[in-house]
């Protein structure tokens, strides 16, 4: 009879429990429908909408971002990316792959949105997320140049970064993280259905009026006639479905992913929490400049050196 040694061998993970949310997930899942639920409402009552503005203007920003990344990854020039108030934006480029750049506006905001997700299920992933984010704010700020909107939008976002870092130990944070995500795929979810009724209404009435958002656009400066005309194999409906697919499958994967990877609960977190990038004055925090606070300095350096 053959020997098999118990402690040195691999049993079948049961997907089935993988998948399956823990107290911890369930409570997290149910602090993004709420998310939803809130977002939709602010997002059409009148007035109410101001709430969630500054938010808004940051997924415009993830997407105006993702073309220019985008362009950089393939050799263009980048000149300059501009946020309008009213939550319109602007990469000016020259060069690369537009077959690349047009489309990676919508798929990469939604694909960003999707990683805050997931992240959004474990503290110590939270800040991990935040400190990539830091990296893409300073690249959008040295391409937004003296766009102030750009400025002050992404000063402001950082400055809540740091605030909820401080709170309950970077519980707060998690859930800020979550609520970006959840934002930055709706708003791909609703922008592209908004352009696509949009451009329906505009070929039924010949008129440019606002279809779902109050951002004025005409119909021919869309990201998806102008892929529509380069590729030519579809036209500019078929594409904004194409990516309105793509969002959604993001927004649900972001979802399980958290789900699948992420199983401490939330005393667990706190502990791991305390022991990665701790909060300043923390049992867990070593000597020195606390990480937040370094990151503030590195940050101010080099808005002084963008400015000067």
């Amino acid at each position: 009879m053959p020997f098999v040694d118990d402690q040195h061998y691999l049993y079948p993970r049961d997907a089935a429990s993988d998948f399956t949310p823990n107290d911890t997930q369930k409570v997290t899942l149910i602090v993004a429908g709420c998310y939803v639920i809130a977002i939709a409402i602010l997002w059409h009552v009148p007035f109410l909408s101001w709430i969630i503005y500054p938010f808004k203007l940051l997924t415009v920003g993830f997407h105006e971002m993702s073309h220019a990344i985008a362009g950089m990854l393939t050799c263009a020039t980048i000149h300059s990316i501009e946020l309008d108030p009213d939550e319109g934006g602007e990469t000016r480029m020259s060069g690369g792959i537009p077959w690349i750049s047009l489309p990676a506006g919508y798929l990469g905001s939604s694909f960003i949105g999707a990683c805050l997700i997931a992240c959004g299920f474990d503290t110590n992933a939270s800040k991990v997320a935040c400190l990539v984010l830091a990296v893409f704010f300073l690249f959008t700020l040295w391409w937004a140049k003296k766009n102030w909107l750009s400025w002050l939008l992404i000063l402001g976002m950082s400055g809540l970064i740091v605030m909820f870092w401080f709170i309950e130990g970077g519980v707060a944070l998690r859930y800020f993280v979550l609520f970006i995500g959840v934002m930055s795929d709706l708003y791909v979810i609703w922008d592209v259905i908004g352009v696509f009724s949009f451009m329906s209404s505009f070929i039924s009435s010949n008129e440019c009026r606002v279809a779902d958002d109050t951002i004025e656009r005409k119909v021919n400066n869309s990201d998806a006639s102008a892929f529509a005309r380069i590729c030519g194999c579809f036209p500019s409906q078929v594409w904004g479905v194409i990516w309105l697919i793509i969002a959604i499958i993001f927004f649900g994967a972001g979802v399980l992913i958290g789900i699948v990877a992420f199983k401490e609960s939330a005393a667990q977190q706190k502990v791991d929490a305390s022991h990665f990038l701790p909060v300043p004055g923390s049992s867990g925090a070593i000597p020195g400049a606390p990480i937040p606070t370094f990151l503030i300095i590195t940050v101010t350096t080099l808005v002084w050196n963008l400015l000067a």
